[in-house]
């Protein structure tokens, strides 16, 4: 692969195939990617010498660890400065000369390259988990001990297909309990969300806008800007923030501003307010906007200005002091033209009227549940999950989470026994709401998960939407259907081996899937 780059870590990598020129689709320059493997190459030249060695980690070298996979993810880190530095801890943390050379793993058998590529971009989402439950105090010893085997496994030249896919599974088994951890690492500390009704209007006067998924941050903005006549207003993934207690407390939290992330270039063109990105889904800022946009935790970009681990928003207050906002109030509306949209439907929430469920369906009430959810993007296609979701027949529920719900989620599909039939369930970190909700049903009802009336329609874009489907295959789920495109890294021997044994197939059309699932 002599390219000036090469990634196909994204849905949206070029040619369906991989993003080889000077730049990726991401907006990624070439040396950016260099940059990144060359970090990743050092986190592997890590784990070789603490295994090989068995050498005891520490806490500050799981952080380093976990930091500097996350950096790696999709639409997080497009700075090489920053990149380099990261990589020169990791490198010193080491105190070895043993760095891993990527195109090793780039230029390898097709087939050892796709299972290495999912377990590589599995521990990439998963690290962006375990960051989340850290920055709120909470670890697991397990999931910290898996990085360095799953990154050692990448190294390795002499493991076949036999070898690694046991290690891809294990991807999705530590990553079920990773997402375990952060869900309670966010309800012990905000409370268990409590479904919510957003707005999607904006006040007159200051605010901020504030995108990512990080709850600590938005926590540490809302304390710092009470009583400043700032209002807040999340974007993207961070709009499941308004269903916990310990956030909608906060009066000046107001509401919702636009859609999903790949929209941002268009909706933040003309905003008069900042906008403060607390973790992935930044896009590359235009020049229209980008003296408004602001950067902390691993997020960075060359020139913007970046909040440290002090966590001081000051410069983010005073521009939204002095842009002002809007001199009146604005109405704003989702793609179908809602302007509101409900949250906080996780799984204590649902499973508190599981009763009232499980009688619905015993009754013939509800026939049918869908889980329509996973990331949006920009890829021409992602229209058939809105047209999906309006063709679902009136007595099914569809639960939804993660940012693909802008396609529907301000559609208004009236109620079922009482409970509205679209129920966000949150952020793609909340994929184990759905998962507890799915395993407590099949309890109830005595049966396997797969046996239930419950069919899971997904999308993807970057590398959390990896490791959650590597969860679901852990857990044996079948039939999920997969888009808008199959992953560019998943070679057709290893995409056969899914079809067989888990049933994975592509979207087709609504009508198409919808006649299939429903028989």
């Amino acid at each position: 692969m002599n390219h000036k780059m090469f990634c196909f870590q994204c849905e949206q990598t070029a040619g369906c195939s991989g993003c080889t020129g000077a730049a990726g689709v991401c907006g990624k320059k070439a040396d950016v990617a260099e940059l990144q493997d060359k970090l990743t190459g050092a986190l592997i030249g890590l784990a070789r010498t603490i295994l090989e060695n068995e050498d005891k980690t520490s806490s500050s070298t799981d952080k380093l660890v976990i930091e500097g996979l996350f950096t790696t993810v999709t639409n997080v880190n497009f700075n090489a400065e920053t990149i380099s530095a990261m990589t020169r801890r990791i490198q010193h943390t080491n105190g070895k000369s043993n760095d891993y050379d990527m195109h090793s793993l780039w230029n390898a058998n097709e087939d050892i390259r796709s299972l290495k590529s999912l377990i590589l971009f599995g521990i990439r989402g998963m690290a962006a988990y375990a960051y989340h439950a850290l920055v709120l105090g909470y670890t697991d010893t397990d999931v910290n001990k898996f990085f360095y085997k799953a990154l050692y496994a990448i190294g390795m030249e002499d493991l076949g297909m036999d070898e690694l896919l046991p290690i891809v599974m294990e991807v999705g088994e530590v990553n079920l309990k990773c997402m375990a951890l952060l869900d309670k690492a966010n309800t012990e500390t905000y409370g268990n969300p409590i479904p919510t009704e957003v707005s999607l209007n904006v006040e007159k006067g200051p605010f901020i806008v504030i995108s990512g998924h990080d709850l600590y941050d938005l926590k540490q903005l809302l304390e710092q800007t009470k009583d400043k006549g700032i209002n807040i207003y999340t974007h993207g993934e961070m709009l499941p923030a308004h269903a916990y207690p310990e956030l909608k407390k906060y009066a000046h939290l107001k509401g919702n501003f636009g859609t999903a992330w790949q929209n941002q270039q268009k909706e933040f063109a003309n905003l008069p307010a900042p906008i403060l990105f607390t973790t992935n889904c930044l896009m590359p800022p235009k020049a229209s906007y980008a003296d408004r946009v602001f950067t902390t935790e691993v997020v960075s970009y060359p020139e913007i200005v970046h909040i440290g681990e002090d966590k001081d928003f000051t410069p983010v207050i005073e521009k939204a002091l002095e842009l002002r906002g809007y001199s009146e109030d604005k109405i704003f509306t989702g793609i179908n033209g809602g302007n509101k949209v409900m949250t906080g439907f996780a799984h204590n929430a649902v499973l508190s009227v599981a009763d009232k469920v499980i009688e619905a369906v015993k009754a013939g009430e509800i026939k049918h549940f869908f889980l329509v959810g996973g990331c949006d993007g920009a890829r021409t296609g992602r229209n058939y999950y809105t047209e999906f979701v309006k063709q679902t027949p009136q007595d099914s529920v569809i639960l939804t989470l993660a940012c693909g719900k802008y396609r529907f989620n301000d559609l208004d599909l009236g109620t079922i026994c009482g409970l509205p039939r679209i129920m966000d369930m949150g952020q793609c970190n909340d994929a184990y709401s759905a998962i507890k909700v799915a395993v407590a049903l099949a309890e109830a009802f005595e049966c396997g998960v797969n046996d239930l009336p419950l069919s899971m329609v997904l999308s993807w874009y970057e590398q959390k939407a990896v490791c959650i489907l590597l969860t679901l295959l852990h857990l044996g789920i079948k039939n999920i259907l997969l888009g808008p495109t199959l992953p560019a890294f998943v070679s057709p021997n290893v995409l056969n081996f899914l079809a067989l044994n888990y049933n994975i197939g592509p979207i087709t059309t609504p009508e198409n899937d919808l006649a299939k699932i429903l028989g």
